[in-house]
C-alpha cells in the first residue's frame, strides 16, 4: 500500500521544521524525519491508528509520534496523511 501526502500535512511539516529550527536546529531536522517516516509502518499495519469516529463513513485515525499527532486516512489504494500537529496545539482537519 502507497503512502500519500496532503498538501496540508506537507506543509505541517515545514510549519514544525520553521517554529523548532531557531531554537534547536539539530531537533528540528530529526523531529521532522522521524515524523516523514512514521507513517512508513502503517504500510503493513493501516488499523494501527485510532479510528476517529468522528469522520465517518471514512476510515480516518490517528498514531501518536512522540509529542505530535498525525491523522491519516485509510483507502482502499492508500494511505493518505492528512495532517501532523503538535499535542498542545488546537488543530482540526480543516
Amino acid at each position: 500500500m502507497r503512502v500519500q501526502w496532503t498538501r496540508s500535512a506537507a506543509s505541517d511539516l515545514a510549519r514544525l521544521h520553521d517554529y523548532l529550527q531557531p531554537v534547536a536546529p539539530e531537533a528540528a531536522a530529526r523531529i521532522v524525519q522521524r515524523l516523514a517516516r512514521a507513517p512508513d509502518r502503517l504500510r503493513d499495519h493501516p488499523q494501527i491508528g485510532e479510528r476517529l469516529d468522528a469522520y465517518g463513513p471514512r476510515d480516518v485515525r490517528r498514531i501518536i509520534v512522540g509529542d505530535y499527532e498525525l491523522r491519516y486516512e485509510v483507502t482502499p489504494e492508500a494511505i493518505i496523511v492528512l495532517r501532523i500537529w503538535h499535542g498542545r496545539e488546537n488543530r482540526d482537519l480543516s
